[in-house]
């Protein structure tokens, strides 16, 4: 496209131009509705079909209205086909959450969607219906959004980041198009979030082997103050004991957080085969999503522990407040460089450096990266499987327990 015929008709981000040359001849005898497309970050275009002025500004009132106003239009006259059958982003987002409350990602779900219904309530906008939305629409919630910070159930605040509103933007357009599907609206979503590498920041920051060494003596030998007595350092171990559980499953499968807490020893979960020293990150009657939970072979330094559990190995709902007290213990660094997921982004650093390009695809596998196939999924019960991964994982923890000898014993309890 040349310059813009700017004498034609326009309307909202939408407008007419002939399809010219460098030369200025035309390409294409037909009017084009020319648009700019900032997910994929280029200009767009649509032939009208036509060289009819007047009905190319037709076709592009019809094209407004399908893309930005989620109107269906007559193809003849360009008249709306439904007037007043509005359906409300409330009750998209009620119907989605009732549809998606068996879902694992649920927990996930609720909050991404609630702060849409927080931007409508605090912007007296819960008459707006799902044809409503468009990019305009879109980049108001996201400027409203960014000033509203994350509050934590303990009261304390933190910036919202690019990558958190994203995702209730992507959630919306998910409930949206559910709406669609269900033939509760006629148009899915007229707009689109933006893509991770735009708004999101890959944490820099990993954890060596003698941070990780900290990390496991910030459990099992805790500081003493002046003063204090063995009961007080039992009891500090004691209320320790779940993060020490947390950190010995993390480092010695890479799972991540919502996994490594899902393990469970029991029969019932189907998860870990003593026999084989497999355990299946993926417990018996959950589906598996995008996050692919793999089965992964289990270091001789944990397999006596989970022979000696019973039920969840960590049995408590979330550690994410005792790792936090640690990151501040132990100097880990905040703003998002630290968090449950160093243990797996710094075991995956570790072991690809040991493991070299030949074998991560091993990693791969490890990390969920990497579905197995069909005739993959008896691997796990040979003595081969991910043999260059779990020799690996072996190494790191013996130079961890060369630190700390107490990080693979059966944690305090």
């Amino acid at each position: 496209m040349q310059a813009a015929d700017h004498g034609l008709y326009t309307r909202g981000k939408y407008r007419l131009e002939w399809d010219r040359r460098r030369d200025g001849s035309l390409r294409s005898p037909f009017l084009q509705i020319v648009w700019y497309d900032p997910a994929a970050r280029r200009l767009r275009s649509r032939s009208t079909g036509t060289e009819d002025v007047q009905q190319a500004e037709n076709e592009l009132d019809a094209f407004y209205l399908k893309r930005e106003r989620g109107q269906a239009v007559c193809g003849t006259c360009g008249q709306p086909l439904r007037a007043g059958a509005r359906h409300l982003v409330t009750d998209a987002i009620a119907d989605y959450l009732v549809a998606r409350e068996g879902r694992s990602s649920i927990g996930s779900i609720k909050p991404r969607l609630a702060h849409v219904t927080a931007y409508l309530t605090d912007t007296d906008r819960l008459a707006t219906a799902c044809e409503d939305l468009d990019e305009d629409w879109i980049d108001a919630f996201r400027e409203w959004a960014m000033e509203v910070p994350i509050v934590s159930p303990t009261g304390i605040e933190r910036e919202r980041t690019p990558g958190t509103v994203e995702a209730s933007v992507r959630q919306l357009a998910a409930a949206i198009n559910f709406a669609h599907g269900r033939k509760d609206t006629l148009f899915p979503a007229a707009f689109a979030a933006k893509p991770p590498a735009e708004v999101s920041r890959t944490p820099s920051y990993r954890a060596d082997i003698p941070t990780l060494a900290r990390m496991f003596r910030y459990c099992v030998d805790p500081e003493m103050a002046e003063g204090e007595g063995p009961k007080v350092l039992e009891r500090r171990k004691r209320e320790r004991a779940q993060l020490h559980r947390f950190l010995q499953i993390s480092v010695a499968t890479w799972a991540r957080p919502d996994a490594a807490h899902d393990v469970n020893t029991d029969r019932e979960a189907d998860q870990w085969n003593t026999n084989a020293r497999a355990l299946n990150l993926n417990p018996r009657g959950r589906a598996q999503t995008k996050k692919y939970r793999p089965i992964v072979p289990i270091p001789r330094q944990l397999a006596p522990l989970l022979d000696a559990n019973k039920g969840f190995y960590v049995s408590v709902d979330s550690v994410r407040k005792a790792f936090e007290a640690m990151q501040d213990a132990v100097g880990l660094p905040r703003s998002g460089e630290g968090g449950l997921k160093l243990i797996r982004r710094s075991m995956a650093h570790l072991a690809r450096q040991r493991l070299g390009e030949r074998d991560w695809i091993e990693g791969q596998v490890m990390l969920g990266h990497r579905r197995p196939s069909t005739s993959d999924t008896y691997a796990p019960f040979d003595v081969g499987y991910l043999a260059a991964a779990l020799r690996t994982i072996e190494g790191i923890i013996d130079q961890i327990v060369e630190c700390v000898p107490m990080a693979y014993q059966m944690p305090f309890v």
